[in-house]
């Protein structure tokens, strides 16, 4: 394991004025599994003070001395290095009450949440891992460090984070950690919604989400109880091979990992339970549950406190998702005119992950690949789809004896040829148009 030079020369300079320091957690997990670390942390025995002492002179920020922590600023970038420490108590259910400076390394690992990060690395004596984290890596497995209840006692974002790196790196979690989530779920009440959304965006956007999502569905529904009535809700109709849920992570699983695509595929069909009706034959249908859907992914939009831009794009994709988008050059100018193209874009992403979450009509796709085809010669053949890429505008209008709202109608009028008919987009046919629908509506 290689350290940047800066967080190679600030464990040199604390072991040289007598302090033990590693380099703790995800850097060395990370590095474990080949995968190049965001950042480094340090921990030391050193406390806050001593740590001012020995990098008197350097340019250093007092983030967090409370808590032992202050940042080094290295021309690799920022270096967080923590004293070792014990918490106390975590009476909210989130934060320690207080904190305690230890001298140990093997004292500061045992307060971490994960094996997989409670691990040190030093550049002369190697790795130390006294939670078996390595063989655990190694195996691709979740297990909490000591008593699964009490880690999750102490910080209940633990739960959902446990979920997170389920999705995030494919580990399946160990059973008793995977049984203390269940009993602890409730607890993750006393996590700040921000927080409890950040890990849901991560984990929704993590390559194995789908793992997540089938495995933690129980602790999952703990912030989205409103999903809950998808889990093995029977579709009884010959388009879906899948149950709802089942539906909706293979959906999932299928668009890119952008967050809001991945919000909208996890929402799109949360309507449907409310909305199942069987009719005699015993075919089930969900007529209406876009906009049921809408309305849950709202109240959950607003308790998780999306933004208001982020929320007002993720209805609009829940609401749209099985609206057409068009099956000639025509149609597809027309959407483009009137949603643009991001979200033609993400609509026919979303369309695609819905028809691979049916598991039975593997023509549609096709249909949708030439959709996509359709509307890539489009865009490259800068077909014309709004008013300034008109060849005429408002100086034309107004020279033809045109004045005021008129002027806006007429071109209005004359996009509406053009987006059935781009080679009529020259100024001379459209100033031809212009007059004859003038002479029309005297």
């Amino acid at each position: 394991m290689q350290l940047p030079a800066g967080a190679a020369r600030a464990i040199a300079l604390l072991e040289a004025a007598g302090y033990e320091t590693w380099a703790v957690g995800g850097c060395v997990r990370d590095r474990l599994r080949g995968v190049e670390p965001h950042d480094y942390d340090l921990c030391t025995a050193a406390t806050p003070a001593e740590m001012q002492t020995v990098f008197a002179g350097e340019r250093v920020l007092e983030t967090g001395l409370q808590h032992g922590t202050l940042t080094l600023l290295t021309a690799d970038g920022p270096l967080e290095i923590t004293t070792f420490r014990a918490d106390g108590a975590y009476s909210d259910g989130r934060h320690p009450d207080a904190v305690r400076f230890v001298r140990s390394i093997r004292d500061d690992l045992a307060r971490r949440d994960f094996t997989v990060g409670a691990m040190a690395w030093h550049p002369e004596r190697g790795l130390f891992d006294p939670f078996g984290g390595r063989d655990d890596l190694a195996k691709g497995l979740l297990r909490a460090v000591g008593n699964p209840d009490t880690r999750f006692e102490e910080d209940a974002l633990r739960i959902l984070r446990a979920a997170r790196f389920s999705a995030q790196f494919g580990f399946a979690i160990e059973e008793k950690t995977a049984a203390a989530m269940r009993r602890q779920r409730k607890r993750l009440s006393l996590v700040a919604r921000e927080r409890v959304q950040d890990e849901l965006t991560r984990l929704l956007c993590g390559p194995f989400a789908g793992r997540a999502l089938r495995t933690c569905r129980d602790v999952l529904m703990q912030p989205l109880p409103e999903l809950a009535p998808m889990f093995d809700l029977d579709q009884q109709n010959g388009h879906h091979r899948y149950d709802v849920w089942e539906h909706t992570v293979r959906a999932v699983e299928q668009v890119p990992n952008d967050p809001l695509l991945r919000w909208a595929m996890l929402l799109h069909d949360c309507g449907k339970p409310a909305c199942k009706t069987v009719d005699e034959n015993g075919v089930g249908h969900f007529y209406g549950h876009p906009k049921v859907s809408v309305r849950i992914a709202a109240g959950i939009s607003c308790r998780l406190r999306f933004s208001s831009e982020f929320e007002k794009k993720l209805l609009v994709l829940v609401a749209q998702h099985d609206r057409p988008l068009g099956d000639e050059e025509k149609i597809v100018r027309r959407r483009l005119a009137q949603i643009g193209e991001e979200r033609f874009r993400q609509l026919l992403a979303i369309k695609k992950g819905d028809i691979v979450g049916q598991g039975t009509q593997p023509q549609d796709m096709e249909r949708l690949c030439a959709l996509e085809r359709m509307l890539n010669g489009v865009i490259e053949a800068q077909q014309c789809i709004s008013l300034r890429q008109l060849a005429v505008d408002g100086n034309d209008m107004r020279a033809l004896g045109l004045t005021g709202e008129r002027i806006g109608d007429m071109l209005h009028r004359l996009l509406e040829i053009v987006l059935d008919d781009p080679t009529q987009n020259t100024a001379e046919v459209l100033r031809r148009r212009a007059r004859a629908i003038m002479e029309e509506d005297i």
